[in-house]
């Protein structure tokens, strides 16, 4: 008998290693851009202009650039679903209908800019600009898709891609010697951040930053802080982690933007 267990013994060992390997699975520290593309179904319709970029920046504070390039008003507001208070801010998804006769069938690529509170009627909703609801349309058919109402449409969480562009830092017009607040933006890969840490020339310390709303981080560092300032990034889909050194220079002013030399995909 005592045999017969200890022949079974490599056979169980493998047989926990593999359930431990599967149960134990967690997609949230893979990189999107290596992942397959995971399709699911969601409501869509759209506002703002019917060529227009919905609003001007939305919920999460990126103000007129969402009518520039790389955005190019190819942005969403999103259900409270997907939205997750604002943490999502800056991720992109390609969305593509085809149930409409009017629809091209080819996904569209957009970035999340916006909330929006009352999307709730379906498991997730994008309330597109007018510009990424027409671009799911067969080309000269963009009028008769965006009279179309409702549309189910399919979407897929992507890996955001901007050209080359480094990240920015567009510091918020209420900051002062003691208190920082930034906007971050072009985010390549995951596009969202689950977390900003700020540290001074003067110190070692990496200090948390908050989300103050939507993609606007603030640290109150009641006393005065000491440029240049570095920031590090930790992204919220894959957890991984960027510096942009000294990216806040002496002399830094409320209202600017630095643009840093790094980004995700660099």
């Amino acid at each position: 008998m005592a045999t017969t267990h200890r022949s079974s013994l490599p056979l169980l060992l493998a047989l926990f290693c593999y359930f431990q390997l599967c149960f134990s699975f967690n997609p949230k520290h893979f990189n999107l851009s290596a992942i397959g593309t995971h399709w699911a179904s969601a409501g869509a319709t759209w506002y703002g202009s019917p060529d227009g970029a919905g609003s001007d920046g939305g919920s999460c504070g990126y103000g007129n650039l969402v009518s520039q390039r790389p955005f190019s008003s190819l942005i969403t507001a999103i259900g409270p679903s997907l939205y997750e208070a604002g943490k999502e801010c800056g991720a992109c998804y390609q969305v593509k209908c085809t149930k409409n006769p009017a629809c091209s069938g080819k996904p569209v690529r957009v970035v999340i800019t916006d909330s929006c509170p009352g999307c709730v009627s379906e498991s997730a909703h994008f309330d597109l600009s007018g510009t990424a609801f027409g671009a799911m349309a067969i080309p000269g058919q963009e009028e008769k898709l965006r009279d179309a109402g409702v549309l189910e449409v399919r979407y897929a969480r992507v890996a955001c891609d901007y050209s080359g562009k480094t990240i920015a830092f567009h510091v918020d017009a209420g900051s002062n010697p003691e208190y920082f607040a930034t906007v971050v933006e072009f985010e390549e890969g995951d596009g969202d951040l689950a977390g900003l840490e700020l540290k001074e020339a003067s110190s070692d310390e990496w200090r948390p930053m908050q989300q103050s709303w939507g993609a606007v981080w603030k640290l109150d560092a009641g006393s005065q802080l000491h440029p240049p300032l570095s920031i590090r990034l930790t992204s919220q889909y894959s957890d991984k982690t960027l510096v942009a050194k000294n990216v806040i220079p002496d002399g830094w002013k409320p209202g600017s933007t630095y643009r840093s030399l790094v980004n995700y995909l660099s």
